[in-house]
């Protein structure tokens, strides 16, 4: 399904709801959505940034700064949005660490685990009976290639992302007969502030609206899609091997990546 289809904006408006809007893959989903005529809920920890990318688009846009590592403001975006017609959550909000598990630090690991794991499953705990009463809606939750096999030097991080594989796939078989299509988008390494944050040296990378773009014209048509064609290589690719053998090649390849100090 295309954004620019008529059929879409009835599929999945009026409103979306994008997490990780103020940067990066979370910010071009705001932007194609926008311009396939959506309302959007622009949810993330910088108001300022969301109030810019809200005077840039040119539809209706609801400003919530929130940090999604705290429980208490998951569930005050929850309550915001109760009785808006959301047709369509994007959770893109995500951070990642690297290094050996053995020296990270509890708290930002645990911030981690609230952020990539505990808020968009909140999210569509809330989300999905709604659109599963009307009849139709979307669910996008953002993973990553690293979440199909254990990653030493990103242990804890590839884990999330393993949860969030799971959890798509599992919420698209339930609620699919329900006319709501939940997917997951795994794309590799993408140009972000991601790996500054995660301490990982990037090299070749994908830009974020082809994240976005990918994943929003897979909607309704796949369980799972991978964006970018350095992540079908790397996924298909890796997808010969045992599992442990994709667990050693990942070694290697985090070991690149994160270079020890």
């Amino acid at each position: 399904m295309k954004t620019h289809d008529p059929s879409f904006k009835n599929t999945y408006g009026p409103w979306a709801i994008v997490t990780g809007a103020s940067s990066g893959i979370g910010r071009e989903f705001a932007r194609q959505l926008a311009a396939a005529g959506l309302n959007l809920i622009l949810v993330a920890r910088r108001q300022p940034e969301l109030e810019s990318l809200a005077d840039e688009l040119k539809t209706e846009c609801l400003v919530l700064p929130a940090d999604l590592a705290l429980r208490t403001e998951v569930e005050r975006v929850i309550s915001t949005i109760a009785g808006m017609d959301v047709g369509l959550l994007i959770a893109a909000a995500g951070f990642g660490t690297s290094g050996d598990f053995v020296d990270a630090r509890i708290e930002e690991e645990l911030a981690m685990l609230a952020v990539n794991c505990r808020a968009p499953m909140m999210l569509a705990r809330h989300c999905a009976p709604r659109m599963a009463a009307r009849g139709r809606g979307g669910i996008v939750l953002l993973g990553s290639i690293v979440g199909f096999q254990g990653v030493p030097r990103a242990a804890h991080y590839a884990a999330t992302k393993a949860y969030v594989q799971s959890l798509a796939e599992g919420l698209h078989h339930e609620l699919s007969p329900h006319g709501v299509h939940v997917m997951a988008s795994a794309p590799g390494p993408v140009a972000s502030e991601f790996g500054t944050r995660a301490g990982m040296k990037i090299g070749k990378a994908m830009s974020p609206a082809t994240v976005a773009r990918e994943t929003l014209h897979s909607m309704g048509r796949r369980t799972t899609v991978v964006p970018g064609g350095l992540s079908k290589f790397l996924t298909y690719s890796l997808a010969l091997l045992p599992r442990w053998g994709r667990v050693r090649v990942m070694q290697l390849v985090m070991q690149g990546m994160t270079p020890r100090a």
